[in-house]
């Protein structure tokens, strides 16, 4: 290989010549009877003067890829053109040899154009031999594929890639240039990672992972000749269709032939490379969210995909954020714990079969920043094939009378994180957390206590129907007549007390309920919720929004539990933690972006009320009645969390967090909402406290912060005078005049004579103002032996009603 030379006088006398062939180029195309007149050479050559000498070099589209929190596991690929870009010194030696004696013998000796290959292709052109020749370089070649990558219009791209004079002395000048700038190795290196080598891979990395399953810098002579040899026309070569395979073995063996006789391999080489069978099948890299590495990643990659359409920061239209993440060769660290992923979807098909229509939707959170740790269902993630379907005709009769198919097993739908048709579901008590948030946030304290009954009247006008009494006015009960009673924030939230939260909620405002969802991310997605939501009258009168009827995700309300960890700082729910650029630049898009949702104090509070449905013990006050009393003895960690169930049954859920995640479980009908079904949350329960203890295996116990002042748990506590034995009309008067509500609540056994007040509930102090029920004695002593606690035995099954 001798030393280019590029010294003045070389380049002046090749652009000399190559103005001067430029007019032979367009004589020969344009004016075949006087290609070599002088009229038509000073034509070719002004064309060829009148060209920028400056050559706009755009970034080839590359695969960009998504891996999971680890930064090892890859979960999916996206790319328009199937391209990694490698180093020189990360291609094979063959994979170079190859492709100068397949395309420009030359290579190592022009300044970009093959002067005497210009001539020579010129001749036997105008000869009329069936075999026509181009005489373009390697670097004409470069100049080709870098102006039609850096087109700007569908005009510029024919004008890059037509076969016509003008774009051969485009190149002509342009390869004249680029040789001044480039050594030839980065020449090489740039072809060699744009070339189109068929099979949809462009560039050498993507060809040797497709043709051989392996990289580059390992390809034998035979493999780099294949390789080299499709260039010039990667679908007539195509070595796996029936018409490509002959040519492809021929081309593949004269670029062996050609090696040889150029010194780059030995004759035992060459014998070696022809001999080699070539293979007629390749490997295609799925591309996007279905084809992901594993099945149940699809939700949380396609979550991934929506999310990176939305932000603005990648395009100003969602074409443009689509163009770059599949062609911007971005490195992207998710927020995908592979650990709570898979724990989620084993315990989800422990309890539910793929086949069923009723769905399983987990997804899970961490607190205090937002990032999606799991998304998981008892469904495939996939597009059910029309032409043989898998997918059962929808549970929904409206639906199921036109054919439509359902959801299962098969679907892309964002059913655990919402989006498109999907606007969410019914979640039941669940909701009933805002409420005490916002009764939390207006004074009153978690102690704050009244007597619950069996079913309240309340001051919200609705429609005639079912909860309707007095003719107008929303009357909830509760799940069973026997929970009437007195409770506070700690036993009613433990109990899920229906006539404990609307009265609260009622004395609080419904409104700012709502703005508290609004606060903790709930989106409000159906038209009837946002119209609801966003009207301060209309929010005034839900009476019915703390049972959980405006619909919702599991990753909303996993969110929104887990802005109580985080102690009152909501992040918006985020899959990203590091995307990187294919220059190595780390961007800002997709980090924690967290605002202040309520007080600390507030959200410590909650989060203590929150402990007791899940068989935990609030450090501030005493539980009384839990719903999900397993989840805690089953994790064995400081958690908080809560049931939800919505009439007759239609969903259930349950949410569960720690200071390290929080996961929400659905069970739901996605396809038809009102259905008859009834959901078990001995199906749900067990699945989501199954997630969090798996997770939360060998992590360390870390207990939650207590609220920084006792008023917001206590309030203004005041003793309750004893009235053992009295009368209950003493016993009221007693009361009350100590500045308590007093009511008259259950009668139980005692000592005291019959009829008499044997105690109160709560006894000893209370908040100033709040309900004191007086025990009715029965007049016999209790029976010691009677005297159990009231464990749960088995799996509880919960009463029917909302929870």
């Amino acid at each position: 290989m001798r030393r280019r030379d590029h010294n003045i006088f070389a380049n002046a006398t090749s652009l000399l010549i190559c103005g001067l062939l430029a007019g032979v180029v367009v004589a020969a195309a344009a004016f075949p009877a006087v290609a070599m007149s002088g009229l038509a050479a000073k034509a070719g050559g002004e064309t060829f003067a009148a060209l920028p000498s400056e050559l706009k070099v755009a970034s080839t589209p590359q695969v960009s890829r998504i891996f999971a929190s680890d930064n090892k596991t890859q979960i999916a690929v996206f790319y328009d053109e199937f391209r990694s870009e490698v180093p020189l010194k990360d291609i094979s030696k063959n994979m170079q040899n190859a492709i100068v004696a397949a395309e420009d013998h030359e290579f190592f000796e022009h300044n970009g154009v093959d002067l005497k290959g210009v001539a020579r292709a010129f001749v036997n052109n105008k000869s009329g031999k069936s075999s026509q020749q181009g005489a373009s370089t390697l670097t004409m070649q470069y100049v080709r594929m870098s102006l039609a990558y850096s087109a700007s219009s569908p005009q510029e791209v024919v004008d890059a890639t037509k076969d016509t004079p003008k774009r051969k002395i485009t190149e002509m000048k342009y390869a004249m240039q680029v040789e001044k700038e480039l050594t030839k190795q980065q020449i090489l290196e740039h072809y060699l990672n744009q070339a189109p080598f068929g099979n949809g891979s462009y560039g050498v990395a993507a060809a040797a992972q497709v043709y051989f399953k392996k990289k580059p810098k390992d390809l034998s002579v035979a493999e780099a000749a294949l390789l080299a040899s499709m260039v010039k026309a990667p679908t007539a070569f195509n070595p796996t269709t029936a018409s490509g395979y002959p040519q492809a073995l021929a081309r593949r063996n004269y670029v062996v032939n050609d090696m040889l006789e150029l010194g780059y391999i030995t004759p035992a080489e060459a014998q070696k490379a022809t001999a080699t069978k070539i293979s007629r099948t390749v490997q295609h890299v799925g591309n996007g969210c279905v084809s992901v590495k594993t099945n149940s990643w699809g939700f949380f990659c396609d979550y991934f995909y929506r999310w990176w359409l939305s932000q603005d920061a990648f395009g100003a239209t969602t074409f443009d954020r689509e163009r770059r993440l599949k062609g911007g060769g971005y490195r992207i660290q998710t927020s995908l714990d592979i650990k709570a992923q898979n724990a989620a979807r084993e315990n989800i098909s422990d309890h539910i079969s793929d086949n069923n229509k009723n769905a399983l939707l987990i997804a899970a959170v961490q607190p205090g920043t937002g990032k999606v740790r799991a998304l998981a269902a008892n469904r495939r993630f996939k597009l059910d094939d029309p032409n043989n379907p898998k997918n059962k005709l929808s549970s929904d009769p409206a639906k199921r009378k036109k054919k439509i198919r359902g959801t299962y097993p098969n679907t892309t739908n964002p059913l655990m994180s919402g989006g498109g048709d999907i606007t969410g579901y019914q979640a039941g008590s669940v909701f009933k957390m805002f409420t005490m948030v916002a009764a939390l946030e207006n004074g009153f304290p978690l102690a704050y206590s009244f007597n619950a009954p069996a079913k309240y009247v309340s001051k919200y006008i609705i429609a005639p129907g079912p909860s309707t009494c007095n003719g107008k006015y929303y009357c909830p009960s509760n799940a069973s007549p026997d929970e009437a009673g007195v409770y506070n924030m700690w036993t009613g939230f433990g109990a899920s007390v229906n006539t404990y939260f609307v009265p609260l909620q009622e004395r609080v405002g419904a409104e700012k309920v709502v703005d508290v969802a609004k606060r903790f991310g709930v989106q409000f997605r159906a038209k009837t919720d946002y119209d609801f939501a966003n009207d301060e009258a209309s929010a005034h009168q839900w009476g019915a929004f703390t049972l959980g009827v405006s619909s919702s995700t599991p990753l909303d309300m996993a969110n929104a539990y887990a802005t109580l960890a985080g102690d009152g700082m909501y992040c918006s729910p985020t899959p990203v933690e590091q995307i990187t650029t294919m220059n190595g630049e780390k961007l800002d898009v997709g980090k924690p972006n967290c605002k202040r949702a309520t007080s600390p104090d507030v959200a410590r509070a909650a989060l203590d009320a929150a402990r007791c449905p899940v068989g935990d013990s609030a450090q501030l006050g005493s539980c009384k009645g839990r719903t999900a009393p397993q989840a805690y003895g089953e994790i064995k960690h400081p958690i908080y969390g809560k049931t939800g169930t919505t009439d007759h049954d239609k969903t259930a859920s349950l949410i569960i967090g720690s200071n390290s995640l929080t996961v929400a479980g659905y069970l739901v009908n996605p396809d038809w909402q009102n259905h008859s079904d009834r959901m078990s949350h001995q199906i749900v329960n067990p699945a989501v406290w199954d997630t969090m203890g798996d997770y939360m295996k060998g992590k360390p116990k870390v207990q939650f912060k207590k609220p920084g002042t006792k008023k917001i748990s206590e309030g203004d506590q005041r003793s309750i005078p004893d009235v053992t034995c009295a009368s209950i009309d003493s016993a009221k008067a007693r009361i009350q005049g100590a500045g308590f509500t007093a009511t008259v609540g259950q009668d139980v056994d005692s000592s005291c004579p019959a009829g008499t007040a044997a105690g109160t509930s709560p006894s000893g102090r209370t908040i100033k103002g709040g309900y004191v029920s007086i025990e009715v004695s029965k007049g016999q002593e209790p029976d010691q032996k009677d005297d159990k606690k009231d464990k749960p035995q088995g799996k509880p099954k919960p009463p029917p009603g909302r929870r």
